[in-house]
């Protein structure tokens, strides 16, 4: 690095109160980060080239341990139901402790976008201790030509140190770990886990923040895009398929996780995904499976052999939340602009692992709301300590711990823009069928393929519905590629009886977790959800 460039590149630190830090690496490429990583001990490179790291005690994100601060020009917006304050002078006083513990350390700078439409794009800056945290980000975001200069003016700042630790009792944590975003200064300070998640979802937090705002509905969904230039959208908690189901060889994916809905139509957040690889399959899923065998990958927590170094994408050992972080331009049938036109179509996907909702339905735009705001999918017996049974999860917008402002907010956008544009709404169930989890299968991926693309190519369009008993959805009575005796759930039960129980102990945890939003929706969208009775 030229000693104009390093002056200019330590203005800009100095600027983000870090001073004395070094060696700065300033928007180093693929290949450099890779040799840095290896040089400082952070990972390995495994079987055909990507690179396997650990992320230590933290596996996933620390949900508790973020906070966003109460401060005079956003508090009135935030839902402060859904997010913990913080105090500014708390705030500054970490930043200060923050910048002193980079002083004389290695720094990776990278300047990037989030945001694939130029009107809505951030300029975002993300500076951490950690290598491979760097070739994380500019997989994930959107790199800037290689012949730009470093960001005059970001717009926003994410300060990552891993190995940096809180203390509670002097800093206002929580814990030693934190994720802290401070709209004022336009500024994230993350510390204490090495989880890198938490770098991508606290900017899409702010997103979440910024575009409603601009009448932009930001959404957790992934989307593609058929020959015709129809735009799907898919929603989903995490395991109900939604990267998955859009990485469809058959269409082009627009982005597997964060999307904004302008008045000009679906944009990415995002130049890359960050998929799930937990018993990954090739043959139901090649796509994302050939991006675990691709230079240029970040594998965090999969074990691998640690003499051939090849993976074990079986292996649970240390997570069942092991994430590939890849390029877009990994996944070959993907956009280049990482934009589309207004959706034609939104599939609501679900795990239901009570296995009483139909494996498809078309939702009324007030159904549309209800689903949307319940955001309901459920964990299955065995996967936590203590779980013996199916237990219901329900997190508004399909994301509420990434929400800053009042969920109605995100509901209302979507009302209108489906509404404005004629979208057709669907609910999915991805989970089980003929009874719960444990004791009937799960919806093989074949039929839920072949429901996806029939609602799709217009074969449902004209297919006769009937509504569900309980919760109202219109169920098609045929379905191209899957057997009629499986959309009606109640039919796919040997035990009706066994059925109509657990479809109403469904229903009513329905009701019980929509009890906040009744007083802030229509009576259509409050009755649009199950009946018990």
């Amino acid at each position: 690095m030229q000693t104009t460039e390093r002056e200019a590149v330590t203005h800009n630190l100095e600027r983000h109160g870090i001073v004395g830090a070094g060696p700065i690496h300033w928007n180093p490429v693929t290949p450099a980060l890779y040799e840095h990583a290896i040089r400082r001990g952070e990972g390995a490179i495994v079987h055909l080239g990507p690179l396997a790291v650990r992320t230590g005690r933290f596996t996933g994100r620390t949900p508790k341990d973020k906070f966003i601060v109460k401060e005079p020009s956003s508090e009135q917006n935030i839902w402060w139901d859904g997010n913990q304050p913080f105090d500014p002078d708390k705030f500054d006083q970490l930043h200060r402790r923050v910048a002193e513990y980079l002083r004389g350390k290695e720094v990776f700078v990278q300047d990037c976008y989030v945001g694939a439409d130029p009107t809505y794009r951030l300029g975002v800056r993300v500076i951490t201790e950690l290598a491979w945290h760097s070739l994380f980000v500019r997989n994930l975001f959107i790199q800037r030509p290689s012949d730009a200069p470093p960001l005059e003016e970001p717009d926003f700042t994410v300060i990552s140190v891993p190995h940096f630790h809180a203390d509670p009792e002097r800093d206002g944590t929580r814990s030693d770990a934190f994720i802290i975003i401070n709209f004022a200064k336009r500024m994230v300070l993350i510390g204490g886990t090495e989880y890198a998640g938490e770098i991508k979802k606290s900017i899409f937090s702010v997103m979440h923040y910024l575009l409603p705002l601009q009448g932009v509905l930001s959404m957790h969904c992934s989307a593609n895009v058929g020959r015709s230039g129809d735009t799907a959208l898919f929603f989903g908690l995490s395991g109900t398929g939604k990267t998955t189901l859009s990485t469809d060889p058959d269409r082009q994916l627009i982005g597997d996780d964060e999307h904004g809905w302008s008045d000009r139509g679906i944009f990415n957040f995002e130049g890359g995904c960050y998929a799930k690889v937990i018993r990954l399959s090739p043959e139901s899923e090649p796509e994302i499976y050939q991006t675990t065998r691709r230079f240029g990958t970040v594998l965090e927590n999969v074990v691998y052999n640690p003499e051939t170094r090849r993976l074990d994408l079986n292996d649970d050992s240390i997570t069942e939340n092991t994430r590939a972080a890849y390029p877009l331009s990994h996944i070959p049938n993907s956009t280049k602009t990482g934009t589309g036109d207004h959706p034609h179509n939104i599939f609501l996907l679900t795990a239901d692992a009570f296995g009483v909702l139909p494996p498809i339905a078309k939702l009324t735009s007030a159904q549309a709301m209800y689903h949307f705001l319940a955001g309901y999918t459920a964990k299955v017996a065995g996967t936590e300590v203590g779980l013996t049974e199916p237990q219901a999860t329900f997190s508004a917008c399909f994301g509420a711990p990434f929400l800053t402002l009042p969920p109605r907010v995100y509901a209302d956008l979507l009302g209108e823009l489906v509404t404005k544009h004629k979208t057709n709404v669907w609910l999915v169930n991805t989970g089980w069928s003929g009874g719960p989890a444990g004791v009937s299968d799960r919806m093989p991926i074949a039929y839920t393929r072949a429901m996806i693309a029939a609602a799709l190519d217009g074969g449902l369009a004209g297919v006769p519905t009937t509504p569900d008993p309980v919760f109202g959805v219109h169920v098609p009575e045929r379905c191209p590629g899957v057997p009629s005796e499986i959309l009606q759930p109640r039919s796919a039960w040997k035990d009706p009886e066994a059925y109509d129980h657990q479809a109403r102990r469904l229903a009513e945890m329905f009701q019980r977790n929509f009890e906040p939003f009744a007083g802030l929706v229509s009576a259509e969208v409050r009755e649009a959800g199950p009946r018990v009775g």
